[in-house]
């Protein structure tokens, strides 16, 4: 009998060149989440099978890289753009295997690169710089985890204010929610506020109870720390 792996190979297209490759995933039976930080960062009972460094599929043939969120539209000469920014200077590297943390960070770094020469939306930039942040976290490095958060958070404002995350797997009240969480983890309060109160706001119709109980936790801890500061 075969002993099945936590790893396995899935088969993709690049987007970009067209050219087939495999990235390694990992089987959801061997995820296992001890538990979330308020901003959505998943621990996991082992790092092998760390969904968050496969996230990201890089194509050893052209270095486009992208995960299973970026469209498949890309507008006018923005391929012509990604060949002559990325592919003319690429040199394949071995992200179809097992992957460090650091082959993770850099796998993200080159799809950040992708989209933005794609004009991708801002919801998967967003998605994607809060994931390094997530990862720099777990390396404790607070200076890069605080660098990425902030670039989360303008992207996700930037969403939020022209509705590019409608039509996504990230509903209003959690675009909101993440808004003010990433607004306390950088300090800024006022922001932070606003928008735990937009979440409240939508306790009557929203169908995600959870965060409201949360953006409502979270906005008395920012009104106790405001007493006392």
């Amino acid at each position: 009998m075969t002993l099945l792996t936590p790893l396995y190979d899935k088969s993709y297209e690049c987007l970009g060149c067209k050219e087939k490759f495999t990235s390694k995933k990992v089987r959801s039976r061997f995820v296992k989440i001890l538990q979330y930080d308020t901003d959505f960062c998943p621990s996991y009972h082992s790092e092998e099978s760390n969904p968050i460094y496969y996230h990201i599929n890089v194509c050893p043939a052209c270095g486009f890289s992208f995960s299973d969120e970026t469209s498949r539209y890309f507008p006018p000469n923005s391929l012509d753009l990604i060949k002559e920014k990325i592919s003319k200077h690429w040199s394949a590297h071995p992200y179809d295997g097992i992957r460090t943390t650091d082959d993770a960070i850099n796998s993200y770094k080159l799809a950040i690169y992708s989209a933005t020469l794609k004009q991708e939306k801002h919801i998967v930039l967003a998605g994607m710089y809060l994931r390094i942040a997530w990862l720099y976290r777990s390396l404790k490095n607070n200076e890069q985890e605080q660098r990425f958060m902030k670039l989360a958070l303008h992207e996700y404002i930037q969403s939020y204010s022209v509705d590019d995350f409608k039509g996504t797997q990230m509903s209003e009240v959690k675009i909101l929610y993440l808004i003010a969480e990433l607004s306390i983890r950088t300090d800024d309060y006022n922001q932070a506020v606003k928008y735990f109160s937009k979440v409240i706001e939508m306790q009557k119709r929203s169908i995600e109870p959870r965060i409201i109980e949360m953006a409502k936790e979270r906005w008395y801890e920012i009104r106790e720390i405001q007493k006392h500061a």
